[in-house]
């Protein structure tokens, strides 16, 4: 409808009638209305392909027609979306309450008895068109407003992920991290329920980069990234990049067994990559180091309490050699993990 609304509003009249005599009669009606152009259908069974054809902005029915009536003809146009809001007028050589009653029970917007006045036919064929084209006019802002409302709504979900996003890994990053360990303390405290963090390093990384260069260090970072996230599957935990070569997996409802679990496991699965390291004193392979934390939260502790204990664990296991897990408040290597 919009090309409709550029061409100077014009009133476009479709007039559905068996009688030719009654098409001229209106045509003449019309003639002088340079804002006004006139179509005519002399069968019903076209008078929908038509209208749908030309698109006019009002619709003149005749009620009686061969093989259909009138009523028929507008619940046809009122099925068909793109002219189903097109106000019809029909037209009929009865002045019946009844007939009228039918026509807008059926869906039609006025009624007149023909040959109608020209002084009348033409003020409501104006007045309707002018209705309808208001109403287009609303109707193609909403829609625009709708479709601009949906730009912004995934141009805000990309930035969201790119925000929350790690550049080079396509993982999580610190800032998704800090307020996904934020949000499950407070679900750990408020449903009484364990929360496990893994803080996770690349073994002698430095070395690995200062020997093989950085861009073969920033292909180990997005290995070992994708190998942890394909390695962590439950929906409900978090992998993220935590800083440099160290990586966070964040473990709701999941107790320090199960922690223990995982950790060995991501342990095997980073070993298994076979990444060349000829520079570590842990492996001739890329080897990780990790802390692991379980607690259930309390009503005043924050996020930083977990991370202090995962922390603490991961230099422990750095200290003691890497290449291995250390738990939370233990002295003593899990040695099922070395």
């Amino acid at each position: 409808m919009s090309s409709q609304l550029d061409s100077n509003r014009l009133t476009v009249v479709l007039l559905v009638d068996d009688q030719p005599m009654v098409a001229e009669a209106i045509r003449r009606m019309l003639v002088d209305q340079k804002d006004v152009h006139f179509h005519y259908c002399q069968q019903a069974d076209q008078a929908v392909e038509l209208a749908m054809e030309i698109r006019p902005t009002i619709i003149l029915q005749d009620l009686i027609m061969p093989d259909v009536d009138g009523y028929t003809l507008v619940q046809k146009y009122r099925q068909k979306p793109i002219i189903k809001n097109i106000p019809i007028i029909i037209l009929s050589t009865k002045e019946n309450p009844k007939d009228k009653s039918l026509a807008f029970e059926n869906g039609a917007n006025d009624y007149l008895v023909k040959l109608p006045d020209k002084i009348e036919l033409v003020a409501r064929i104006k007045a309707h068109t002018r209705s309808y084209l208001v109403q287009c006019e609303r109707d193609e802002a909403f829609d625009q407003l709708g479709r601009l409302q949906r730009k912004l709504e995934i141009s805000n979900a990309e930035l969201q992920k790119l925000t929350c996003q790690d550049g080079l890994t396509g993982i999580a990053n610190r800032r998704r991290f800090d307020d996904f360990i934020r949000k499950e303390c407070s679900r750990s405290s408020r449903e009484r329920t364990p929360l496990s963090l893994l803080l996770i390093d690349i073994d002698y990384f430095k070395a690995y980069n200062d020997n093989y260069g950085h861009l073969k260090g920033d292909d180990c970072i997005c290995k070992v990234a994708k190998a942890l996230q394909r390695a962590v599957q439950r929906p409900a935990d978090l992998v993220a990049r935590y800083g440099g070569e160290e990586f966070s997996v964040v473990l709701p409802n999941t107790d320090m067994d199960g922690a223990i679990t995982i950790a060995y496991s991501l342990k095997q699965i980073i070993k298994r990559l076979a990444i060349r390291h000829d520079f570590s004193d842990a492996a001739n392979v890329i080897t990780i180091s990790i802390g692991i934390a379980s607690k259930v939260a309390e009503d005043d502790s924050s996020p930083q309490d977990l991370i202090k204990l995962a922390d603490e664990a991961l230099y422990r296991a750095k200290k003691s050699g890497r290449d291995r897990c250390m738990i939370a408040e233990q002295e003593q290597v899990c040695q099922q993990m070395m």
